[in-house]
């Protein structure tokens, strides 16, 4: 099978849009109605123009959206990227809204990829992405497991901004900075790693992370290298040796070029596993690769939400449909 994108692009949010995305969870509910139309309608316009510059035959828009709240405990999850602004702008069929389906049957609406790792990647043991948070899925006794490991680039790119960077490139803050031992010791001991099963992270759960790296004063690159570190071993205890062999890890997301993590991970895990250097194009375009995937399944009415990953009472097929 070809997984090769026809044609990839990057549009960078306008400096206005990306502001009010970042503090959309801020917003009351007219200011976050109105963000909603405006992201939904920016994406339509840009899929448009990038559909007519490289002279596409598109059969529909999938979209994830930008999530403002992640709550599953509460029945909650809410992306935005309004549906019906994204097919105005953009003239295409539009699916998105994956999420909330799983929510209601009692799962945790995330991760979403595992169907696509399953279906597409399976060649691989783990197939681990490094985004705002760090998430794996694997095969374990027939059954397609999957669950956030902890935060990344969130609290990464949290700090790094704290010195006027975007985020930290190549990981060379973290890579001058010391290890805070103390620190480390209360991270990895977070309520978080000790629930078992299906289980999800969102932004609004990294207050106790805060409490933690902000009770003594520190430096950024002293923060940075000790989250690397607390990342790496947690990513560890996440996964397990296969007999025999070395197990073979796929790492995607934008994580995957923070060098000093690499090489972090590399000492943490020893000998027992092999990471596979994916394509650049494979790095930053994977979960939108499924994303597609996920909008085909829905179309054909097939499963694209597994219940042994997210907890759900059954596999489902999420996705809210327009303009068909």
């Amino acid at each position: 099978m070809d997984l090769s994108p026809a044609c990839l692009s990057y549009f960078p949010f306008p400096e206005t849009l990306e502001e009010n995305l970042k503090k959309s969870h801020l917003l009351d509910g007219l200011e976050l109605s109105l963000l909603d139309i405006q992201f939904g309608k920016w994406m339509g316009e840009k899929v448009r123009f990038f559909v007519s510059e490289n002279k596409l035959k598109i059969d529909a828009i999938a979209s994830h959206g930008h999530t403002v709240f992640h709550q599953p405990d509460k029945g909650l999850t809410l992306q935005i990227g309004n549906g019906w602004a994204l097919h105005k702008a953009s003239k295409l069929p539009v699916i998105n809204d994956f999420r909330m389906l799983d929510v209601q049957l009692g799962g945790q609406g995330a991760p979403l990829v595992p169907i696509g790792d399953r279906l597409l990647f399976g060649q691989y043991d783990y197939c681990i992405n490094l985004g705002g948070i760090a998430n794996v899925s694997m095969e374990y006794t027939g059954l397609r497991l999957a669950f956030d490991i902890c935060p990344f680039n969130l609290l990464l790119n949290h700090y790094a901004n704290q010195v006027g960077m975007a985020y930290d490139e190549d990981g060379a803050l973290a890579k001058k900075g010391k290890l805070l031992p103390e620190v480390l010791d209360k991270l990895n001991n977070l309520n978080y790693y000790y629930i078992q099963g299906s289980k999800s992270l969102g932004r609004e759960d990294l207050d106790p992370f805060f409490e933690i790296l902000e009770q003594e004063k520190h430096t950024t690159e002293d923060i940075l290298h000790t989250l690397v570190q607390h990342f790496a071993i947690q990513l560890k205890n996440s996964i397990k040796p296969i007999p025999d062999r070395k197990a073979k890890l796929l790492i995607t997301g934008g994580g995957a070029f923070n060098t000093f993590f690499i090489e972090t991970l590399n000492q943490v895990l020893g000998e027992s596993f092999s990471i596979v250097y994916a394509s650049k194009e494979l790095i930053n375009y994977k979960e939108a690769l499924i994303f597609a995937f996920l909008g085909v399944l829905r179309l054909r009415n097939e499963h694209n939400c597994l219940h042994s990953v997210t907890g759900a009472s059954r596999d489902n097929c999420g996705g809210t449909v327009y303009g068909f």
